[in-house]
């Protein structure tokens, strides 16, 4: 397709302007490539009759924060694979199909927890008066979900399917929009096969099926890249004049020509190429997107074919192009213009506001509350939104907890466990001194100052009877408390602290003193018997202070015995006071259970006790003395006889 050279048209919010060409060269074949050269104003004397009837508009604009403007380039082209459409034709289609398209009342909101009681228009912001939420966050209207695209933006396409397209035949789908096969939108030109095919390569959160996730996400879409304010004036209610009237119909008439277009899905591309986001193979018989603005030998994966800018799937294969990339109708725009953040609409006016890192329309800028202008007042932000004074103490001002009024932003709001208080009502609930920056406490939803306080309800030392005041360090043991210094040992008065101390009735004693006064003692040395002692006779004696009288032998786990009331080992004791036996001369200890014999002053070990004569056992049985020797009868009687002869 030839084409020729259109005039172009600069639209630069600078009152220094100069007038600018754009000339467009067309290059023959499916799809026009288009070339911006600027011309030199000194140049304007050689130009055509045509070309001098470029249009120059000289206009004032100002910045908050002195932001300079940037010129935006606009030129008029053809749209390529459309119909030339002219302004005034695309706004008679639009407004035509307007009442179709228009948002019903009452559509219910889609966020989480809202309790709207149904869409109801905001006069000039993008939002629902009733919950304040986004028109997009509401279920979209039932002849939104059934929109067909071309309708939409404003013209309808007449495809050149090239080479690379495979003509339509019988059984494919019918026009884009329409429901088809369970979709509320397909692709023109496929076969139900090739349908399912394209939707099998999109994020199934996308894809449209009827009644689905995917569904709402493309009537969200809608609303989102293809704005109806951007495509037609008839949905615009801020264009202030005939200046912005006409500034507004050269932006979109060149938009239409230069870069709106609807992409087509070519089922079997005849060669390899590359995918222009991903930079991955797209194989000979493969299926691919093409923009027909970009030409034949570029595509995209299906799930590719997305805006530059926020990134999401280009709905409908609508798109804009601008230096060989691709964005929604949206982000393509406010590449070129700025746009008001509360009515959503393109800014064409010389003057407007930028506040918030946003744009605002100069009577745009209100109050979120109460819709007051904000310009050159101040404002809060709260939740991303700007409040006018008087409407953020309204709403969102603490109620001071002594007097009950609002705490203002021009008040010091000071808080305590939920509660708030202005800084001149922060007074002690007693005596009415102010609180602020001093130590103070809390009961029963009041506050006191540290010493009215601590009189009232502050607890007492167990050991001086005074109260802790703020900031003292408090000792507690068994329900008791005392102060840091009152915390000592009942012995020697010095304070604990964190040391270690024992406990003995009602008082504590340090370790030292513990053991002075409590702790057992050795009855020999006197020491503290600290582990291991041994008692005797009820008396607790060190292990080594244990011993014999009369040898100093260690008695313990040792068998002894005693003598007037002192211990003596078996040895000592039998060499010092125990009975000798009248044969062996040994002692008669007892030690083990041992018995003996005692006849008048003398004494035997039972086993000592034996006839002198005939060493026979004499125990239980009788015997007779003969001076020192005891003896049997017989023997008795033989020495008898001996003596007598």
């Amino acid at each position: 397709m030839g084409g020729k050279p259109l005039k172009s048209l600069l639209c630069c919010y600078h009152p220094k302007a100069k007038n600018i060409r754009n000339e467009l060269r067309s290059i023959s074949g499916y799809h026009n490539q288009t070339y911006i050269k600027q011309i030199n104003s000194k140049q304007n004397a050689d130009l055509s009759e045509t070309d001098k009837k470029i249009a120059t508009i000289n206009e004032k604009c100002t910045y908050k924060r002195n932001e300079s403007p940037q010129p935006v380039e606009i030129t008029n082209l053809k749209l390529n694979g459309a119909k030339d459409v002219s302004s005034e034709h695309y706004s008679t289609m639009l407004k035509d199909n307007a009442s179709d398209e228009d948002v019903d009342l009452g559509r219910p909101c889609l966020s989480l927890n809202c309790k709207c009681n149904g869409f109801k228009p905001h006069p000039w912001r993008k939002v629902c008066v009733h919950c304040k939420c986004d028109r997009t966050d509401h279920e979209a209207d039932s002849r939104d979900r059934n929109v067909i695209t071309s309708k939409r933006v404003g013209f309808s396409l007449s495809p050149k399917m090239s080479s690379i397209a495979v003509a339509q035949a019988a059984g494919h789908t019918g026009a884009p929009g329409s429901i088809s096969h369970g979709y509320s939108w397909v692709p023109p030109g496929l076969t139900r096969l090739k349908v399912e095919e394209y939707m099998a390569q999109l994020p199934n959160h996308v894809v449209p099926r009827v009644n689905s996730n995917g569904e709402k996400f493309r009537e969200k879409q809608l609303m989102l890249q293809l704005p109806r304010q951007d495509l037609s004036a008839a949905y615009c209610k801020h264009l202030s004049n005939n200046i912005e009237r006409k500034l507004y119909e050269e932006f979109i008439n060149a938009r239409n020509e230069i870069a709106l277009d609807i992409g087509f899905v070519c089922p079997v591309i005849p060669k390899q190429m590359e995918c222009k986001k991903c930079r991955g193979v797209l194989e000979r018989n493969e299926m691919a997107v093409i923009a027909p603005k970009l030409g034949e030998s570029t595509g995209w994966h299906p799930a590719c074919f997305t805006c530059a800018t926020c990134e999401q799937l280009l709905i409908d294969l609508t798109y804009c192009v601008k230096d060989g990339i691709i964005y929604c109708e949206r982000h393509y725009a406010e590449l070129h213009k700025p746009r008001c953040n509360a009515c959503d609409e393109l800014i064409f006016a010389g003057e407007y506001t930028k506040a918030m890192n946003k744009d605002w329309h100069s009577d745009h800028f209100c109050c979120w509350q109460c819709d007051n202008t904000l310009t050159g007042q101040r404002y809060i932000l709260r939740d991303e939104h700007p409040y006018c004074i008087k409407c953020y103490e309204d709403i969102f001002a603490n109620a001071c907890d002594e007097c009950a009024k609002p705490i203002g932003i021009d008040s010091k709001d000071l808080s305590y466990r939920d509660k708030h208080w202005h800084e001149d009502c922060f007074l002690c609930n007693m005596c009415k001194i102010s609180l602020v920056d001093k130590p103070f406490g809390s009961k029963n939803d009041r506050i006191f100052c540290s010493n009215c306080y601590d009189q009232a309800f502050a607890t007492r030392c167990d050991g001086c009877g005074e109260i802790f005041r703020a900031g003292m360090k408090k000792m507690e043991y068994k329900g008791k408390q005392w102060h840091d210094k009152c915390f000592c040992c009942a012995l020697c008065k010095t304070p604990i602290g964190t040391k270690s101390f024992i406990p003995k009735s009602d008082e504590v004693y340090c370790a030292s003193c513990y053991e002075e006064k409590f702790a057992t003692r050795c009855c020999k040395c006197r020491k503290v018997i600290s582990t291991g002692g041994v008692t005797y006779k009820n008396e607790p004696w060190h292990r080594e202070c244990f011993c014999c009288t009369n040898c100093n032998t260690s008695l313990a786990g040792q068998r002894f015995t005693s003598k007037d009331e002192k211990p003596y080992c078996a040895n000592c004791y039998g060499e010092l006071f125990a009975k000798r036996c009248n044969a062996c001369v040994k002692p008669i200890t007892g030690i083990g259970g041992a018995k003996f014999i005692s006849f008048e002053d003398r004494h035997w070990h039972n086993d000592c006790f034996i006839c002198a004569q005939c060493s026979t056992s004499l125990v239980g049985k009788g015997f007779i003395t003969d001076a020192a020797d005891i003896l049997c009868p017989e023997c008795a009687k033989a020495r008898l006889m001996a003596a007598n002869s």
